[in-house]
Protein backbone atom coordinates (compact mmCIF):
# COMPACT_ATOMS: atom_id res chain seq x y z
CA UNK A 1 0.00 0.00 0.00
CA UNK A 2 1.82 3.40 -0.79
CA UNK A 3 0.98 6.31 0.95
CA UNK A 4 -0.83 9.29 0.11
CA UNK A 5 1.27 12.35 -1.25
CA UNK A 6 1.00 15.46 1.12
CA UNK A 7 1.63 18.46 -0.67
CA UNK A 8 4.02 20.57 1.25
CA UNK A 9 2.61 24.28 2.18
CA UNK A 10 4.71 27.35 0.88
CA UNK A 11 6.75 29.07 3.73
CA UNK A 12 4.98 32.50 4.24
CA UNK A 13 7.59 34.22 6.54
CA UNK A 14 10.57 36.45 5.78
CA UNK A 15 14.06 35.53 6.21
CA UNK A 16 15.79 38.51 7.49
CA UNK A 17 18.98 37.52 8.15
CA UNK A 18 20.51 38.66 5.07
CA UNK A 19 18.97 41.87 5.33
CA UNK A 20 20.47 42.28 8.74
CA UNK A 21 24.11 41.23 7.14
CA UNK A 22 23.72 44.40 4.87
CA UNK A 23 22.35 46.75 7.35
CA UNK A 24 25.83 45.99 10.06
CA UNK A 25 27.70 46.29 6.89
CA UNK A 26 26.30 49.79 5.79
CA UNK A 27 26.61 50.80 9.40
CA UNK A 28 30.13 49.76 10.00
CA UNK A 29 31.28 51.60 6.45
CA UNK A 30 29.42 55.00 7.51
CA UNK A 31 30.82 54.65 10.78
CA UNK A 32 34.68 54.39 8.73
CA UNK A 33 33.99 56.98 6.40
CA UNK A 34 32.17 59.91 8.91
CA UNK A 35 34.75 60.73 10.29
CA UNK A 36 36.91 61.35 6.88
CA UNK A 37 34.09 63.31 5.31
CA UNK A 38 35.10 66.37 7.60
CA UNK A 39 36.58 69.55 5.85
CA UNK A 40 38.02 72.67 6.81
CA UNK A 41 40.77 74.62 7.08
CA UNK A 42 43.03 74.20 10.48
CA UNK A 43 43.21 77.43 12.40
CA UNK A 44 45.04 78.36 15.62
CA UNK A 45 42.39 80.46 17.54
CA UNK A 46 42.60 82.68 20.35
CA UNK A 47 42.18 82.08 24.56
CA UNK A 48 38.85 83.30 24.85
CA UNK A 49 39.15 86.63 26.60
CA UNK A 50 37.10 87.63 29.47
CA UNK A 51 33.89 90.07 28.66
CA UNK A 52 30.85 90.95 29.86
CA UNK A 53 27.71 89.77 27.89
CA UNK A 54 26.64 92.23 25.30
CA UNK A 55 22.87 93.97 26.63
CA UNK A 56 20.94 94.06 23.80
CA UNK A 57 17.83 96.18 24.18
CA UNK A 58 14.72 94.65 21.45
CA UNK A 59 13.29 97.12 19.65
CA UNK A 60 9.77 97.96 19.37
CA UNK A 61 8.42 97.89 16.19
CA UNK A 62 6.89 100.75 14.33
CA UNK A 63 3.21 99.89 13.56
CA UNK A 64 1.60 101.31 10.54
CA UNK A 65 -2.26 100.55 10.37
CA UNK A 66 -4.21 100.50 7.27
CA UNK A 67 -7.72 100.62 7.77
CA UNK A 68 -11.49 99.78 6.06
CA UNK A 69 -11.26 103.35 4.63
CA UNK A 70 -7.58 103.08 3.50
CA UNK A 71 -6.99 105.73 6.33
CA UNK A 72 -2.44 105.18 7.49
CA UNK A 73 -2.27 105.25 10.92
CA UNK A 74 1.61 105.39 13.09
CA UNK A 75 1.69 104.27 16.42
CA UNK A 76 -1.92 105.03 16.96
CA UNK A 77 -1.84 108.04 15.43
CA UNK A 78 -3.31 108.99 11.90
CA UNK A 79 -1.25 110.36 9.45
CA UNK A 80 -1.14 110.69 5.18
CA UNK A 81 0.42 108.73 2.84
CA UNK A 82 3.53 111.45 2.20
CA UNK A 83 4.02 112.18 6.02
CA UNK A 84 4.37 108.09 6.49
CA UNK A 85 6.73 107.63 4.20
CA UNK A 86 9.06 110.70 5.52
CA UNK A 87 8.32 109.79 8.81
CA UNK A 88 9.57 106.30 7.93
CA UNK A 89 12.14 106.88 6.05
CA UNK A 90 13.71 109.26 9.01
CA UNK A 91 12.94 106.29 11.64
CA UNK A 92 15.20 104.45 9.27
CA UNK A 93 18.04 106.55 8.73
CA UNK A 94 17.87 107.31 13.06
CA UNK A 95 17.60 103.31 13.41
CA UNK A 96 18.14 101.17 10.34
CA UNK A 97 17.39 98.40 12.03
CA UNK A 98 14.09 98.88 13.42
CA UNK A 99 11.40 96.67 12.34
CA UNK A 100 8.20 98.06 10.72
CA UNK A 101 4.75 95.93 11.54
CA UNK A 102 2.28 96.87 9.25
CA UNK A 103 -1.38 95.69 9.88
CA UNK A 104 -3.85 96.49 7.32
CA UNK A 105 -8.13 95.49 7.10
CA UNK A 106 -8.92 92.27 5.25
CA UNK A 107 -10.75 94.30 2.47
CA UNK A 108 -7.93 96.63 1.86
CA UNK A 109 -6.47 95.58 -1.45
CA UNK A 110 -2.15 95.76 -0.95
Amino acid sequence: MSRPRTRKRPISQINVVPYIDVTLVMLVVFMMTAPLLTEGVKVDLPTAAKSDPVQTKPQEPVVVTVNREKLYFLDKGPVSGEDLSSAIVDILKKAPSTPILIIWDRSVDY
